[in-house]
């Protein structure tokens, strides 16, 4: 019996499918036509963005909603440098990415020839950020290789995993194998250290949970936990939405004083799939975020969990396996412990801590929320946006992330907002982006209209990098280079064939965002805060 070949890049689409991918994100070229040659036959939908850095900002905004792998195929050389930025914003946000890139010949490799879109050593450059880099030398290794990639992507933190595949190998013959999704290796506490964290959440009098981004999927067990412990729950940026209006919620940063003194005042600590960065806890780089000695922090990384010396008890778990195996040895425990109370005064002073500037820049975020029930806001490093990280409340989980934290790359919004929109089509989304960050990927408004990806690209106008401008002022330098020029954006989204329109007033805001929701595809709306009244206090 004669066994079933394909090439090594029909194979590879099977292996994607097999494992649950429905979307690529890249621009095809010479270097990585073998590894089409399979899509068109498949169920899996291509994305093209305008450049490789947007595509893999694409795949990171359909992970994080969707859960999923972020799967992107790029060119070697400057189709895969390209997305760098985007990559390591992923691995600094724990975002599951899967890059497959071209590289050249196998007999060229190392030889720097002079070879078309030649690295010296392209897979040690990317060995520097991602969770695993691979040249596919063997091409029956195809099955192996990915096995492992999509097992590292499922299992403990996430980040970038990177394939690389060379011209000669894609066209390649290989018997086709048994095709079955890769396994997903879970941690799991141990039980002594389950129930050392039972003792100590039934002996504490006033404990307060800490939520990040690796704990937004668990929400409902979150939820039962703080109910059970009556403890407020202080999430991070990218844990806004986990319990949204809830009584024990507190959507303010542990950068905010008000904060720090309630996590210090508490009599336990509970960190759940969150790493105590800076760009979360310490976003001022003060300095004075309390020496706890009280944590019990749960989180995939062992090497994340040996970086917090005050931990007191660390536990190397899943935190969907962690809180299921608690809550059952907590079963029938009820503390009272004044959570609600201690919630709402929380919530009161860390609001109170902003500016009047970010109070109202915050309003503006809640009428987004509030008019748009449901809505995902993706987000670019802009004003509003910090003062969001500082403070709001998204109103579901996955609701609200952005690139102001993490690695911090500037235009991520316009192409994440596309992944978002494809991960969940009948969801409203806006990206909420400045004039300065849009221009960074302002083509890929056209990537959106391309696949009709409902985003509402909501621009935040203030004429340059005002956020830059305000950090000289403060610090005593003269501004220079915060004023970049812009174009007229409305313009723009108009010659894209998007409808757009400037408001006059803030009040309009509402009515403009229904209008926008009710359009099959993307569109435009621009908040000037010299020419939209009420943005500027």
């Amino acid at each position: 019996m004669t066994m079933e070949t394909k090439t090594v890049g029909e194979v590879l689409i099977d292996i994607l499918e097999a494992n649950g991918v429905d979307t690529v994100f890249g621009i095809p070229g010479v270097h990585t036509v073998e590894l089409y040659r399979g899509l068109a036959g498949s169920k899996i939908r291509h994305v093209t963005p305008r450049h490789e850095q947007g595509a893999a900002f694409m795949a990171d905004g359909y992970a994080r909603v969707s859960g999923k792998p972020g799967v992107c195929l790029l060119i070697t050389g400057p189709g895969l440098t390209n997305a760098i930025t985007a990559m390591a914003q992923a691995g600094q946000d724990s975002v599951p990415m899967l890059v497959i890139s071209g590289v050249n010949r196998r007999d060229s490799l190392g030889h720097g020839r002079g070879k078309l879109h030649e690295l010296p050593d392209q897979r040690a450059m990317m060995a520097s950020f991602c969770l695993m880099t691979h040249t596919l030398l063997e091409p029956s290794d195809l099955a192996d290789v990915m096995a492992r990639a999509f097992t590292l992507l499922r299992s403990g933190r996430p980040g970038p995993v990177h394939i690389e595949i060379p011209t000669d190998v894609m066209s390649a013959p290989i018997p086709v194998p048994v095709l079955r999704p890769a396994p997903a290796l879970r941690p799991r506490g141990d039980i002594a250290s389950l129930k050392e964290a039972a003792r100590l959440c039934e002996a504490a009098k006033s404990p307060v949970i800490l939520a990040g981004g690796g704990a937004a999927r668990d929400h409902l067990a979150i939820h039962k936990l703080a109910e059970q412990l009556d403890a407020p729950v202080i999430t991070t940026a990218n844990a806004r939405g986990l319990m949204p209006d809830h009584p024990l919620a507190v959507p303010a940063s542990a950068s905010l004083q008000s904060v720090r003194k309630a996590i210090a005042e508490a009599d336990l600590v509970i960190a759940l799939g969150t790493q105590f960065g800076p760009t979360d806890y310490d976003v001022y780089v003060d300095g004075k975020f309390p020496e706890l000695s009280n944590v019990i922090h749960v989180d995939v990384d062992a090497a994340q969990l040996g970086r917090n010396p005050q931990t007191h008890l660390p536990i190397l778990s899943t935190v969907e396996n962690m809180l299921g195996d608690l809550l059952v040895l907590l079963d029938g425990y009820q503390a009272t412990a004044h959570g609600a109370s201690r919630a709402e005064a929380l919530r009161d002073a860390a609001r109170a801590e902003l500016s009047a500037k970010m109070q109202n820049e915050v309003s503006i975020l809640e009428t987004i929320r509030d008019t748009l029930p449901g809505v995902i806001i993706v987000g670019d490093s802009t004003q509003a946006v910090y003062a969001g990280n500082l403070y709001f409340d998204a109103g579901r989980p996955f609701g609200w992330f952005n690139a102001a934290t993490g690695f911090g790359a500037l235009g991520y919004g316009p192409p994440a907002a596309i992944g978002a929109a494809l991960a969940e089509p009948e969801t409203p989304v806006v990206c909420l982006t400045g004039d300065g960050g849009l221009q960074f990927t302002l083509a890929e408004i056209g990537s959106a209209r391309d696949v009709k990806a409902k985003v509402i690209y909501l621009v935040w106008n203030n004429d340059g990098y005002q956020e830059i401008e305000t950090y000289m002022i403060e610090n005593g330098i003269t501004p220079e280079g915060v004023k970049p020029s812009a174009p007229d954006f409305v313009r723009i989204g108009e010659a894209y064939g998007l409808p757009s329109a400037r408001l006059d007033d803030i009040s309009e805001l509402p009515d403009a965002l229904k209008v926008a929701a009710r359009h099959d595809g993307p569109t435009l709306i621009e908040l000037h805060e010299g020419k939209t009244r009420g943005v500027r206090v």
